[in-house]
């Protein structure tokens, strides 16, 4: 009896000890699970790779690319950074050069990081056309294909024409776009930009198209701080008939932007957009836009200005009498002679 006790007793006490020693496994896989780490830690980030962001990728697609190239340790902790971020999803196309080995948060913000892409496009306020064909020819990533009768401009025109309709901002494409879908993709954006202006509705007598031609003029003519009165004179010399004589016009016409001054012989060329010769707008815009010029287009100053001219940068004036506007002249060719414009 006595030795059934004791057995009894013996199978308990290991009954005991075994289940204390499973309750201590699971407690040690609890925490060993909890501890586990879910992201690398900041601080120590390794060699850059590439990558390969695809138009319209999803981000689980993306996070789990990134996991997989170390970029991060897991693509469901990424993920759940991407879904909590309400800046993720101006994550753009394009190849990004991204740090390996790195938390989450920061990845998202490398990714955003507009200098880390690879072969992006910059359209800056005042470029033209065929700058931006230029620069998406040199771009080794896209397919050379441009197909320019294809892209419909958002203003119509009888040249089918799409200078000025292109939106100044920065751009990258998916490896594998062609010229002409990029190019596309950029009067998109313009279309999207303009919404945030009432250049529909026009001014006064000029249609939205005129609109936008002037505003052209004002990104290559003034500051930004004086679009309002150069386009109080742009108005005042079409209503009364007045010839713009503006060289940027000029200059547009024989190629040669950037330069400062025109020759005599310049301003006599037979050109649609000889604004010396010719009376009203030129045809198309000679310069894509900033939306700043666009508004200073859409709200001209109040004033009796005819003329006007930047006789040192940053410093332009505006007056109605020619004397006055003479003697600026002057003191303009003094100031180049100086070297005050180069």
């Amino acid at each position: 009896m006595r030795g059934t006790l004791n057995n009894l007793f013996m199978r308990n006490r290991w009954l005991t000890i075994l289940g204390v020693t499973a309750i201590v496994a699971v407690l040690l896989a609890v925490v060993i699970t909890v501890t586990k780490p879910k992201d690398f830690p900041a601080g120590q980030p390794k060699a850059p790779v590439l990558i390969t962001v695809s138009n319209g990728e999803s981000g689980t697609a993306i996070a789990q690319d990134l996991a997989t190239k170390l970029v991060v340790l897991k693509a469901a902790t990424l993920i759940s950074k991407i879904i909590a971020s309400s800046v993720a999803v101006g994550i753009t196309p394009g190849i990004h050069r991204i740090d390996t080995h790195i938390p989450s948060e920061l990845a998202i913000t490398e990714l955003l990081d507009r200098k880390r892409i690879v072969d992006s496009i910059s359209v800056l306020p005042g470029s033209t056309e065929a700058d931006v064909l230029k620069s998406l020819h040199a771009t080794s990533s896209l397919k050379q294909a441009d197909n320019l009768a294809a892209i419909v401009p958002v203003f119509g025109n009888t040249t089918n024409s799409l200078e000025g309709q292109i939106a100044p901002e920065q751009y990258s494409f998916a490896p594998g776009t062609t010229t002409g879908e990029a190019l596309a993709s950029m009067v998109r954006s313009f279309a999207t930009e303009i919404t945030g202006t009432k250049i529909r509705a026009g001014y006064q007598h000029l249609n939205a198209y005129q609109i936008l031609v002037v505003a052209s003029l004002l990104q290559i003519e003034a500051d930004p701080q004086d679009y309002g009165k150069a386009a109080r004179v742009i108005y005042n010399r079409l209503r009364i008939g007045m010839p713009l004589q503006l060289n940027s016009t000029v200059a547009y016409a024989l190629g040669l932007r950037g330069q400062i001054g025109l020759s005599t012989n310049a301003t006599k060329i037979a050109s649609p957009y000889n604004t010396y010769l010719n009376v009203g707008l030129p045809p198309t815009p000679i310069s894509n836009p900033s939306v700043e010029a666009i508004n200073g287009a859409l709200a001209p100053a109040a004033g009796n200005w005819l003329y006007f001219i930047t006789v040192k940068p940053h410093d332009t004036r505006f007056t109605n009498d020619f004397g006055i506007f003479e003697k600026w002249v002057a003191l303009y060719n003094h100031n180049v002679a100086l070297g005050l414009f180069k």
